[in-house]
């Protein structure tokens, strides 16, 4: 077993301080870093057992959270390893057969499937079973934007109206996949007050996409003219509602007002094992600084009045038509990843073990 304690303070620190700046370039960057660091107290820290390399791993993982509690990517992480260690302890202990038995069967999970284990017996080959297992993830996420995209001819035909707000890695890639054998027009809201739709129209229009820019106010206008609404976000909670931009709520009711589906875009490590309440706002949202929505030189006016910029905006399920993702089930060839937010139930229960969702 390891002899030492773990990652150093400097690379903790130092991946605490990028994630404090927002120094990550995406979720998914976000996501493998995560993962790294997490292997890393794996193969550096020392533990005896099961049971105490799933409180290290929950302890890092419940300290990078109270430094950044709005970046759920982490918790999903964290509790995605704890359940690789789960499994991996279960198969050594009871073999492959009733392991894979015990994960297909929803009953079983119901029932505390691993309850008879105390993950304290000695496992020689635990450490070599999980690293196995991280790796098998990592290229997981590392093709988790490609597998979403190769679905975008399923779901965008000929000649359509697309409209979509902000920036999203996962939506550009899904829209450029798809105009390579379909010709249509996007239409791209700017989401005030970060404006990244501006970065994600000119990067359409680089791939010689038809673009429209527009701004927040017009959505509901334009939204008649539309076929589909494609976004990304930023989390999809336990009952299919989403943490997404700033916005993204007011564009999901001009959609349902006018019958458009709204298709949402998202990997599984965004998939949340946890519900929005309404006094629980703190920890939901995130504010970023008034002086993006009224400049500080009106000095006379925001001396009186209190200015608030919360970066996320809460889309309940009822307002989502379709979540695509990299997980699906396989037909004629073709990887599906399509799920209603109905189903985001039992997909929870696939990814992560019930007993961690509270780390």
């Amino acid at each position: 077993m390891p002899s030492v304690e773990g990652p150093s303070e400097s690379i903790i620190s130092g991946f605490t301080t990028k994630l404090k700046q927002r120094k990550f370039e995406s979720s998914r960057d976000l996501a493998v870093s995560t993962v790294k660091l997490l292997e890393q107290t794996i193969l550096e820290t020392e533990w005896k057992n099961a049971r105490e390399l799933m409180d290290k791993i929950g302890g890092m993982g419940k300290r990078l959270l109270e430094n950044a509690p709005s970046e759920a990517v982490i918790g999903n992480i964290t509790r995605i390893i704890l359940k690789m260690i789960r499994d991996e302890y279960a198969s050594l202990h009871k073999g492959k057969h009733e392991e894979s038995e015990l994960q297909d069967s929803l009953q079983k999970i119901l029932m505390d499937d691993q309850a008879d284990f105390d993950y304290t017996a000695d496992t020689p080959l635990l450490e070599e079973g999980v690293i196995d297992r991280i790796k098998e993830y990592m290229t997981e996420l590392e093709t988790s934007v490609t597998d979403i995209s190769a679905q975008a001819l399923e779901h965008i035909h000929a000649n359509e109206i697309i409209m979509t707000m902000g920036s999203s890695k996962t939506v550009f890639a899904f829209l450029k996949n798809a105009a390579k054998d379909r010709v249509f027009q996007v239409i791209v809201a700017e989401g005030a007050p970060s404006y990244q739709g501006h970065k994600l129209a000119a990067n359409l229009a680089k791939e010689k996409i038809q673009t429209t820019l527009i701004p927040d106010s017009a959505i509901f206008a334009m939204m008649a003219r539309v076929n589909i609404v494609i976004i990304g976000t930023h989390s999809v909670m336990a009952n299919g509602g989403l943490k997404a931009v700033i916005g993204t709520h007011s564009l999901a009711l001009a959609a349902k007002h006018y019958s458009v589906p709204m298709i949402v875009c998202a990997p599984m490590f965004k998939l949340c094992p946890e519900f929005v309440f309404s006094m629980d706002q703190d920890g939901f949202n995130e504010f970023g600084s008034p002086e993006e929505i009224l400049s500080g030189s009106e000095g006379q006016l925001t001396s009186r009045v209190k200015i608030y910029n919360p970066i996320f905006d809460y889309v309940p399920p009822s307002l989502v038509t379709l979540f695509i993702s990299n997980m699906g089930g396989d037909h004629d060839g073709v990887t599906s990843g399509g799920h209603s937010p109905s189903y985001i139930y039992r997909l929870v229960s696939e990814v992560y073990h019930h007993l961690d969702v509270e780390l």
